[in-house]
């Protein structure tokens, strides 16, 4: 019998789940009060950076990803969460300093960072609605002082382009919500799918002009198997649980405003065998895999962008055991059963092949000396071995059942497990290679980092 998937996934970033803004108010030192701006206007900061001249973007050539003079790039990093949460804003900065925390890892090798937000707190700054956030600690983040949360936003954006970082958004989930990515679906309640569409225009035309922002995760993990309802599939339809289609649409859209983006379209959990479609009720009829994690739809039913194809990444998600002991963990596995019977058939075959490149927007766990640490480190190699792009999963060490890249005093590195995922940054001759070609990873004055191009 098919056990499920992943059913108990909701913890790995919902620690705080919770813990209301109002509670954390209560230990935080000088929060926020509240505050008003107009989000219609055109962002003030996105006139300013030298973006308009558009230096930084990048685009596809079959399984690669090359900037402006078709130099093959990498990109390599982490995840920061928060604006997609009840805080809607980073978490951490109640004990962090957000550039502190931004110089660090732009030092240490993370040339893109991955932020999840939700459709609802897009929506709020469309409408002007942004407020000042009480997770936000003042003592801490003096320069935060009176920013409403579409202010820090911008703020860390201008610190990602002193440092050389460039950015993903990733639409976590509908609401603003701790586990608000635990729903399978991209519409929920009130938010409806054109919501969705009309958050994403409104965000990539506020920062067309920005090559800080270089892509965008279309959603979260869409899933849900076959008994399930709501769910999403994958297949030829313009049915509003077609996440193909959910691509396609908010691809477009967003490529109409900005041709220049990268579209990041991750899986989904399940995919008829052949001989089998979605009407079937027996999960034998299915191949599953982890939330976004099954790409194999895109072999019947591949992305269309129209003339931006080679804009287009797909991006699957991976975890271990320590997550949720699969099918695939069970009885003696390695790395070479993980890519003959899960990695290649869900999505490696899809850069194997040169449909396009692949970038794992989530991988990441404990390193407990036992199986979940023998996954990870049958991934990372993998990564390495292939260049697939990664964004690690995560920075926060307030992720459940993962752990993240900091200690839980926000402000020191856990040194064994940034030891660990070090060799799945984008180096050379002993530097950290950015994607910016002016600024070295690191800024201006840097030891660590250099600029794409500078290596030769």
């Amino acid at each position: 019998m098919r056990t499920s998937l992943r059913t108990k996934r909701g913890h790995r970033r919902s620690l705080l789940a919770g813990l209301t803004a109002a509670a954390l108010a209560g230990v935080l030192l000088a929060p926020l009060t509240g505050s008003s701006s107009s989000a219609a206007e055109p962002a003030a900061r996105a006139g300013e950076t030298r973006a308009a001249e558009g230096d930084d973007w990048l685009h596809t050539e079959g399984g690669k990803v090359v900037d402006k003079d078709g130099r093959e790039v990498w990109m390599t990093g982490t995840n920061w969460f928060g604006f997609n949460t009840t805080e809607r804003v980073f978490h951490g900065l109640w004990s962090a300093n957000i550039e502190t925390l931004t110089a660090s890892m732009a030092e240490r090798g993370m040339n893109m960072l991955r932020v999840p937000i939700s459709t609802q707190l897009l929506l709020e700054w469309k409408n002007g609605q942004d407020a000042t956030s009480s997770a936000v600690n003042t003592y801490a983040n003096p320069e935060l002082e009176g920013k409403t949360t579409l202010e820090v936003f911008d703020y860390w954006l201008k610190l990602c382009d002193e440092y050389g970082i460039k950015v993903m958004l990733d639409v976590h989930s509908a609401e603003a919500d701790n586990a608000g990515h635990v729903y399978p679906v991209w519409w929920k309640d009130g938010i409806t799918s054109e919501d969705f569409y009309s958050a994403w225009e409104w965000v990539t035309d506020r920062y067309k002009t920005d090559d800080t922002i270089l892509a965008m995760d279309v959603k979260n993990e869409p899933h849900g198997q076959h008994q399930q309802s709501p769910r999403a599939k994958w297949d030829g339809s313009t049915d509003q649980d077609n996440f193909k289609h959910a691509c396609e649409t908010a691809g477009k859209r967003m490529l109409a405003i900005n041709p220049e983006l990268l579209i990041l379209c991750e899986g989904i959990e399940i995919y008829p065998v052949d001989g089998a479609d979605w009407q079937s009720a027996n999960g034998d009829d299915y191949h599953f895999n982890w939330w976004g994690g099954n790409l194999r739809g895109v072999a019947d039913h591949p992305v269309d962008l129209g003339g931006h194809q080679d804009q287009l990444v797909y991006s699957p998600h991976d975890y271990g055991p320590a997550v949720s002991q699969q099918p695939w963990f069970e009885g003696e596995w390695d790395k070479a059963s993980l890519i003959r019977d899960v990695w290649q058939p869900n999505w490696f075959y899809l850069q194997e092949n040169g449909t396009s490149p692949l970038l794992i927007g989530e991988w990441g766990g404990r390193l407990d000396g036992g199986e979940n640490q023998k996954w990870m480190e049958a991934i990372r190699d993998f990564i390495v071995e292939e260049e697939i792009h990664q964004t690690f999963w995560c920075l926060n060490p307030n992720s459940g059942d993962t752990g993240g890249l900091l200690n839980h005093d926000w402000t020191t590195w856990d040194e064994e497990k940034y030891a660990f995922l070090k060799s799945a940054l984008w180096q050379a001759d002993g530097k950290f290679v950015g994607l910016d070609h002016e600024v070295p990873l690191g800024g201006a004055g840097t030891s660590t980092g250099i600029s794409v191009g500078a290596d030769g």
